[in-house]
């Protein structure tokens, strides 16, 4: 089915033939200005170019555009013209223009052009008829390009000695050195309204890009590009950002790009293209095969896009496939094994409630350090126990001899062995373990941690603990539930971006009648709405034990309950028996089907 553009021209110019995507025909506007020798119109009306929609004169009789400027030119009315809208306002850019200009001294430089100039033109594959077009001249000694105006005068020019293009001056206006009025060709913006434009730097490039037939405007240099207005380029569809090779233009080009956004396309040179290359190189390199090369890098010009390109995502996916089928993925598993068949491993966001003194902290502590045995990297952040505390618990359960016994230092041989060996067990443990006491922690200062372990283990998965959710720093301590939805979404954004785990420690909420429920659900955790959705794994641990019964310590049982996961079924996790004395928790065999 032919879209508006191709009808549009086709109803314009009935004469044309229209064969591959080109509709081509005598030019109506080389007839209009009666020209000795009429051109060929060309109109490229492939839809799936940037540069549907363009037209131009082979014999260059008038600058080449866009349907817009083709209906202008033609004197249609534009509301019969694709794209017209009429509430686009004009006239922001207005300038009250001097009477006095340099037309007729552009005239004169023209003139003195010499053979020897052109012929250094055409090594780069620049002929007369653009050199005409753009009205480049020579003053005897200085190459003259003259910044034409929108209302079709000069006020300025730039003089660029042809051997040393560091030196250079302008000549005309002083009003006219500087931007908005130090942009070459300007009057192509008009032209290419609703269209495609290339944007370069230096006269020399943009010649270059004429002469291919693109629309291209340029600056004289380019540290102007961040003093170039995005307003003035707003009527536009894409922009070609073709700028040399080196560290300083690239810069340039993506800090413009994020001013602009979407509309930039920034063309990306070849990796084997040398430091400071211009696109005058490219040319003279490449002689005839020069605008091959140019349009097949335009066309692979890359979106300065939000998003991640396709290939870079499907890229991201396989990676991360080969990653979680690696046995680093697969070694992300506790001591707990019906814990860990309930979780498919210690993965993402797992958040465990439980009511005060039910040993949250000792289980957490507990599958930390037997991970950190296993050489995998665990940062605790601890603002609860303390990090000599923590040490201390973590060697009474290896060594089976409780903190008092420690402390005394009375032991017997075997005590004293266990002891040693505990100590040491520890110590080898520590360079993945490490323990974070610090009251000013930040999502920032969090990820230099993760930064940090990860390139100091060499691993490609990390395990976070916080012990708890909402001991965390915040801002603002009247906003506690906002500080802690904040902290949530932070860990979503680590957890995505570096692949770490969590395990995370939350207060619960109690009744009105002031005790806890007994049944675990959602809601039972405190001061957050955001918990079921961050969490990958929302749990509750919940003691089978009244503290004023005489149970032995050592008899005692905690249920853990999955209340709520992004991949698995809740229900009862399974039920561990307080290790006591020693800090810890040993998994009942069997207890989910004891408990049913």
């Amino acid at each position: 089915m032919t879209d508006t553009i191709t009808r549009f021209y086709q109803e314009q110019l009935p004469d044309g033939r229209l064969q591959h995507n080109i509709l081509t025909t005598s030019c109506p506007f080389c007839k209009e200005k009666q020209t000795k020798d009429t051109g060929s119109l060309i109109v490229f009306l492939n839809r799936a170019s940037y540069f549907h929609g363009y037209f131009r004169c082979s014999k260059r009789c008038v600058p080449g555009g866009f349907p817009l400027h083709f209906g202008r030119l033609k004197k249609l009315p534009l509301n019969q013209v694709p794209g017209y809208d009429p509430d686009r306002d004009y006239g922001m850019h207005l300038i009250d223009y001097p009477a006095k200009n340099i037309n007729s001294d552009i005239l004169g430089f023209m003139e003195k052009m010499t053979d020897r100039l052109v012929d250094r033109f055409m090594a780069l594959g620049v002929g007369m008829d653009v050199l005409k077009e753009m009205k480049v001249g020579f003053n005897g000694r200085y190459l003259v390009y003259p910044y034409i105006q929108n209302d079709g005068n000069c006020y300025s020019a730039r003089c660029v000695h042809p051997d040393k293009p560091e030196d250079t001056f302008w000549y005309g206006n002083e009003d006219f050195y500087r931007p908005p009025h130090t942009l070459w060709n300007s009057s192509d913006i008009e032209c290419c309204e609703n269209g495609s434009l290339a944007i370069t730097e230096g006269e020399e490039n943009l010649l270059i890009l004429k002469q291919l037939g693109l629309p291209c405007i340029s600056l004289p240099v380019i540290g102007e590009l961040e003093l170039l207005d995005p307003e003035r380029l707003q009527w536009l569809s894409t922009l070609f950002l073709f700028v040399n090779h080196n560290p300083e233009s690239e810069a340039a080009a993506r800090l413009f790009a994020e001013r602009v956004g979407y509309k930039i396309r920034i063309v990306h040179w070849p990796e084997e293209s040398p430091n400071k290359y211009a696109i005058t190189d490219l040319a003279r390199d490449k002689g005839d095969a020069f605008g091959a090369t140019a349009f097949a890098m335009i066309k692979s010009a890359r979106s300065f896009s939000p998003f991640g390109s396709p290939e870079h995502e499907h890229l991201r996916f396989i990676e991360q496939l080969q990653l979680e089928s690696a046995d680093g993925f697969a070694s992300m598993q506790s001591n707990f094994p019906d814990l860990n068949h309930a979780l498919d491993g210690i993965h993402g966001i797992n958040i465990m409630g439980g009511i005060p003194k039910a040993g949250k902290s000792n289980f957490f502590i507990q599958i930390a350090s037997d991970m950190a045995a296993k050489e995998i990297p665990v940062i605790y952040y601890d603002f609860e126990n303390g990090r000599q505390k923590l040490y201390m618990r973590t060697l009474s359960r290896l060594s089976r001899l409780t903190t008092e016994r420690i402390k005394s230092g009375d032991l017997n041989d075997k005590e004293q062995q266990r002891l040693q060996q505990a100590q040491q067990k520890l110590k080898n443990m520590l360079p993945w373990f490490r323990v974070v006491n610090e009251r000013r922690l930040s999502p920032e200062l969090m990820r230099r941690h993760i930064d940090f372990l990860r390139h100091e283990t060499r691993s490609e998965y990390t395990l976070v603990v916080i012990d708890s959710l909402h001991k965390l720093p915040f801002k603002d301590l009247s906003k506690r539930r906002t500080g802690i939805n904040a902290w949530l979404r932070q860990l979503e954004a680590i957890r995505d971006e570096l692949g770490v785990s969590f395990l995370v420690i939350s207060e619960l909420s109690r009744a009105t009648n002031g005790q806890y429920d007994k049944q675990p659900h959602m809601g039972s955790f405190k001061g957050s709405g955001d918990i079921e959705y961050s969490a990958d794994n929302a749990m509750i641990l919940l003691p089978r034990w009244n503290p004023f019964d005489t149970t032995p310590p050592e008899k005692r049982l905690n249920d853990l309950w999955l209340v709520a996961s992004r991949e698995k079924s809740p229900g009862l996790i399974a039920s561990y028996r307080l290790d006591f004395p020693y800090w810890g928790f040993v998994e009942e065999k069997n207890s989910v089907e004891r408990k049913e």
